[in-house]
């Protein structure tokens, strides 16, 4: 056999065996890798709900409007809370003089001779004393409560945000506790990726973690806690609270995903999150970026 020929078999078997040493790398990087493309972009959101009844005399925002906490949001008509002030006022006054007298009338019987009057007229005039001041602590209680109602006509902005799904305007009544509008927390973003099962083993809390948008966007975080639970939906509890356990079949049997919290470093400026957005989610270990490897990474993103 000739020179050139064993060096042409011989690069053949090179190139092969690369081949084939990189198609099983990617093929494990696949299957045992702990990624996912199932990721969710998610936030605390607040339900805005006033915690008083009544016409919405103002609204003082639009929808997706950008707001800053403490910012005034919407106004119950005060009409009827500050009459009720006034009204709880009014029995302050009350209370408080019927107590100015019933500690005059006790003082005054505790001055008095045994001869003038009985011990038992003293022990009720101070017992009418103490109920009088018990009856003026619960009006001033009163007032306080209907000086907060006044002020809670008055919705603020619990944390900054943006506003969305609006469901309020002026002229509607407002029901206690019932939403009107949600606040998006704007510190609040992180991502929840869905691991299958399988995976779960490669991934600690701290290891560092790839995300890319839709969009395209990158972002990068780490893992902040892996979910403890889930919920069973081929083994309900039937209403005798016995299991309902369906029949399992072997050969079609999937791996469940389970919720990975990621905590998101930094958000670069510019890129722009909302709840709800997909993304691909990829684990590296603790104290290095996650490129384990560039090519698989980059093929990885690129599908």
């Amino acid at each position: 056999m000739s020179l050139k020929r064993i060096i042409s078999v011989g690069a053949t078997l090179l190139i092969l065996t690369v081949a084939v040493v990189l198609v099983r790398t990617l093929w494990l990087h696949y299957m045992d890798s702990p990624w996912t493309r199932d990721g969710r972009v998610r936030a605390d959101v607040i339900n805005i709900a006033p915690d008083v009844a009544g016409l919405v005399a103002d609204v003082q925002v639009r929808d997706n409007q950008n707001v800053k906490a403490g910012d005034l949001l919407l106004r119950i008509d005060p009409a009827h809370y500050q009459v009720a002030v006034k009204q709880a006022e009014a029995l302050v006054a009350a209370r408080k003089a019927a107590l100015d007298m019933r500690k005059v009338n006790a003082d005054r019987r505790a001055d008095m001779d045994d001869l003038v009057v009985s011990r038992e007229s003293r022990e009720d005039a101070g017992h009418l004393a103490a109920s009088a001041l018990a009856e003026y602590q619960e009006a001033v209680a009163a007032l306080d409560a209907a000086k907060l109602n006044l002020a809670r006509t008055e919705v603020r902005a619990p944390v900054s945000g943006h506003i969305t799904n609006l469901n309020v305007y002026k002229g509607d009544f407002a029901e206690r506790g019932e939403a009107s509008m949600a606040l998006v927390d704007d510190s609040s973003f992180y991502v929840n990726g869905y691991f299958e099962e399988t995976r779960l083993p490669h991934i600690k809390v701290g290891d560092r973690a790839e995300l890319r948008l839709m969009s395209g966007e990158r972002l990068t975080g780490h893992v902040d806690s892996i979910a403890r639970g889930i919920y069973d939906r081929d083994n309900p509890e039937s209403r005798e609270l016995i299991a309902d356990v369906n029949p399992t079949f072997n050969w079609v049997r999937l791996a469940q995903r389970v919720p990975v919290r990621i905590h998101l470093d930094e958000v670069p400026e510019g890129v722009l999150l909302a709840a709800g957005m997909t993304c691909t989610v990829v684990i590296g270990e603790e104290g290095r970026a996650p490129e384990t490897s560039g090519l698989l990474n980059r093929l990885l993103f690129a599908q």
